[in-house]
């Protein structure tokens, strides 16, 4: 294959002149606004405990009610266990427990518009990325695998099958499409898009099968990453596109306390009046060494008193026009499992505890994710292969380089909601953090080495999206009304500006370690 200056004459060499004519028509940005960085509601009211009624108190939805029995049970929960259940809850979650019949998240008539979803070229760079590591990985000739994490609609990997069909060496490489999807709804959109309405699906123990529209290569669906074979031959080729901003994180602030005798019970992770986390109870001693120490304590999720007005519960304005949430955060009035050591598992976070009214939060299945892809591409020694092979790209919303903050977000057809509000009808999500998913990847494997993150302009950029689009727009029978709309969906996806999605959203690589000697595509590299 012929060498070639930059990515973007790449591009211009092999992807058609031609548009996906089923690419809805991008609405303006005010309309469908993107889930960009803004403050999290993390008013620390004290729990008061429900007083009975003769009439029951009426719930949102049914998942409000069941989280509501669990928590009279157990007590408060964590932030995590409230979003697992929102997101993916047997009984109307979001994704997996359809309350509100054809119901769709994603597009114009959903609850928010994703990359793929505004603009074709997204996907198609996604897909010459891929192209891109398989020749600087000596183009094998088989073992290549796809696999999406959190597919959505399919439209991204729609858009990465259609591009490489131009690239017919790389097509044939590939033997199986894995899809990574927890809802079965969802599965079966990804099965009509990738495969045709009237395909097949069968179901082993392994997961779904089908088989792609696209060179008749096989898709194998699995509810956990965990399921997805792994084969230390083969050349894993991954994608994570609004996947890890969608997992369950755990919140902590760092609390000053007077020291206690080291017999002292612990207490409950309840917040009550007498122990507000703003004024520790625990009893002084006369030990000479006593003095204040610090602890993180845990943000726990409750219901709203009966009575909770929006100004008791210091809701902004902008949202008091919306009922009144079912659910409050509160801070724990004693430390929890999570809160003893979730903290104490990095140095970054270990560096804010002495410093009080300090806030991080913490996802530890992004650190799972992260280390079973870097095992995937570097091996481990419980894992171990030939040679590292393969790569990753992650991209996502959240900050460059710190630690996640007041990111809880909740969003309902196109505007922000209370994220406690409604379970299982509003989408809940949290800023992703991108270094301590390089952290996980690295400390696993000795195989891989991270790059990155870069702002999703800058990546788009460097792929060559504002060529794709010209090449788009000047194909024969393109109009100006689709031409226009072409360049509002590329300039979207690169828009710097003040919570635009080229500076919000960020792209990384984990790629075979190489002692920093090749730097990909996109991220300051070249073919």
């Amino acid at each position: 294959m012929a060498a070639y200056n930059t990515i973007s004459s790449f591009t211009r060499a092999f992807l058609p002149r031609a548009s996906r004519l089923s690419r809805p028509r991008c609405a303006p940005p005010a309309s469908c606004p993107i889930r960009s960085q803004s403050p999290r509601y993390l008013s620390c009211t004290v729990a008061r405990r429900t007083e009975n009624t003769d009439e029951e108190r009426k719930w949102s939805t049914p998942l409000a009610k069941q989280l509501a029995d669990a928590i009279m049970i157990t007590g408060p929960i964590p932030l995590a266990s409230y979003m697992r259940m929102c997101l993916t809850g047997d009984i109307g979650g979001y994704y997996t427990g359809l309350i509100e019949e054809g119901r769709d998240q994603f597009g114009l008539k959903g609850d928010f518009v994703t990359s793929p979803e505004i603009s074709q070229i997204f996907g198609e760079l996604v897909g010459i990325w891929f192209v891109t590591e398989w020749l600087s990985q000596g183009k094998p000739k088989k073992g290549v695998e796809l696999m999406e994490l959190g597919p959505g609609r399919g439209t991204l990997m729609d858009d990465v099958l259609r591009t490489i069909q131009n690239f017919k060496d790389f097509a044939q490489s590939i033997e199986t499409i894995y899809m990574v999807e927890a809802s079965p709804t969802l599965r079966e959109a990804q099965k009509a898009l990738l495969c045709g309405p009237d395909a097949p699906m069968t179901e082993s123990k392994n997961g779904y099968h089908s088989v792609s529209k696209y060179g008749n290569i096989p898709i194998v669906w699995t509810e956990s990453v965990r399921s997805v074979p792994d084969d230390p031959n083969n050349m894993p080729l991954i994608v994570a596109h609004e996947f890890f901003d969608a997992l369950p994180i755990h919140a902590f602030e760092s609390v000053k306390v007077a020291s206690q005798p080291k017999s002292a019970p612990t207490g409950t992770p309840t917040s009550t009046p007498e122990s507000s986390p703003s004024r520790s109870t625990a009893p002084a001693t006369n030990d000479k060494d006593s003095g204040p120490t610090f602890e993180w304590r845990e943000f726990v999720v409750s219901p709203t008193p009966p009575d909770a007005t929006h100004a008791s519960l210091n809701i902004p304005k902008s949202e008091q026009q919306d009922p009144i949430p079912d659910f409050q955060l509160t801070l724990s009035a004693a430390p929890t499992n999570h809160s003893r050591y979730l903290p104490e598992s990095s140095p970054r976070y270990r560096a804010l505890k002495h410093t009080p009214g300090s806030v991080i939060e913490v996802c530890p299945d992004a650190t799972m994710y992260a280390a079973d892809i870097a095992a995937r591409i570097g091996g481990t020694p419980d894992r171990p292969r030939p040679r590292p092979a393969g790569a990753a790209l992650i991209l996502d919303y959240g900050p460059a380089d710190t630690i996640p903050v007041n990111s809880l977000r909740g969003i309902q057809r196109h505007r922000r909601v209370n994220p406690l509000s409604a379970p299982g009808l509003v989408d809940v999500s949290a800023d992703v953090d991108f270094t301590a998913i390089a952290e996980s990847a690295t400390k696993v494997s000795e195989g891989v080495e991270v790059h990155g993150p870069v702002e999703q302009a800058v990546f788009l950029s460097q792929m060559g999206i504002r060529e794709r689009a010209e090449m788009l727009t000047r194909a024969p029978g393109v109009s100006e009304e689709r031409a226009a709309d072409i360049g509002r969906s590329w300039r979207r996806l690169v828009d710097r500006g003040p919570g635009g999605m080229g500076k919000v959203y960020k792209a990384m690589a984990i790629l075979p370690e190489k002692d920093g000697k090749r730097r990909p595509v996109g991220f300051g590299g070249s073919i």
